[in-house]
């Protein structure tokens, strides 16, 4: 009975986990990790917080086509005549709930594929993978128009199609990293005292893993909202009149020489999402290769 308890408290916590959170710490205090999850934060805040700034309604047509900064419009007219300013503080809010909720998405359905892969091994294993490969096969942007021309636009099917796009990449991911993991002592253990396998990868496996998992949201986060911008660039995204960074891009691009503004700014606003993203993701991996290189 002993023997027992102890092993079940020796598998609730495992002997990697705490070099795991050590790693996390170094992530979280490399200068570029930090510059960029401070530029995710301080977009999140502008698209979260820039609706209640704006002076005037997005969708209200106040001057002519393109027209120039006044004192009224700070930054001009858009394509209608909608005040460019107003389109900028409304045009994050869509797309930053809908990037993180792809991204978070894909990553929850990627690490579960992933985890129960390299669990269960065998047949699972090879059924699921082979099911990932015919994914990856298909582009997520094609997969996404083809539904988007057949259904509808609509915010859920976007994020729902992001989601699905990221799933198999971060599958594979997951699936490499934990595949060492479940071959440890307290894994076997923890199976051997008859823990449920849902137990065993939530408590004894997701947490061996959550240093790639943490770079793959930086970068599943910056391709959802590449994503979602192209296709709303491309006119398969959110609609007119609706605001919106991709989209604004898209309907001024024919007036660049004119105001150049209307297009500039929106696009400058999607860099600095996805830069954050990237730096994030970048500096990570980089903390993890230098403290896998230690340890060898």
């Amino acid at each position: 009975m002993t023997r027992t308890r102890f092993g079940e408290e020796g598998a609730q916590a495992p002997t990697g986990q705490a070099s795991n959170s050590q790693l996390l710490r170094r992530i979280l205090t490399s200068r570029q990790t930090r510059l960029g999850l401070i530029m995710l934060l301080v977009m999140i805040a502008f698209a979260v917080v820039g609706p209640f700034l704006a002076p005037h309604s997005p969708t209200a047509i106040l001057a002519k086509p393109f027209a120039a900064p006044s004192d009224n419009l700070l930054l001009g007219a858009d394509v209608l005549g909608r005040d460019l300013v107003s389109r900028i503080l409304n045009g994050g809010y869509k797309l930053a709930w809908m990037a993180i909720v792809s991204a978070l998405g894909g990553v929850a359905l990627g690490t579960t594929v992933g985890l129960v892969a390299a669990f269960f091994g065998g047949v699972v294993d090879t059924v699921l993978m082979r099911i990932v490969d015919v994914m990856l096969s298909f582009p997520t942007t094609i997969m996404a128009i083809l539904f988007v021309a057949m259904v509808g636009p609509s915010p859920g099917l976007l994020v729902l199609l992001i989601a699905i796009g990221h799933t198999p990449g971060m599958s594979r991911v997951i699936r490499g990293a934990a595949r060492p993991v479940v071959a440890r002592e307290h894994v076997m253990w923890a199976r051997t005292i008859g823990l449920s396998p849902a137990r065993i990868l939530l408590r004894q496996v997701l947490p061996s893993v959550t240093s790639p998992l943490m770079v793959e949201i930086g970068l599943r986060l910056m391709w959802s909202v590449v994503g979602l911008a192209s296709l709303s660039f491309l006119g398969f995204g959110l609609q007119p009149p609706t605001a919106d960074w991709g989209l604004m891009v898209g309907e001024n691009k024919d007036g660049l020489a004119i105001q150049p503004l209307a297009v500039i700014i929106p696009a400058i606003c999607i860099a600095l999402f996805t830069i954050g993203g990237n730096l994030f993701a970048e500096g990570a991996a980089r903390v993890i290769g230098r403290t896998e290189g230690a340890r060898r």
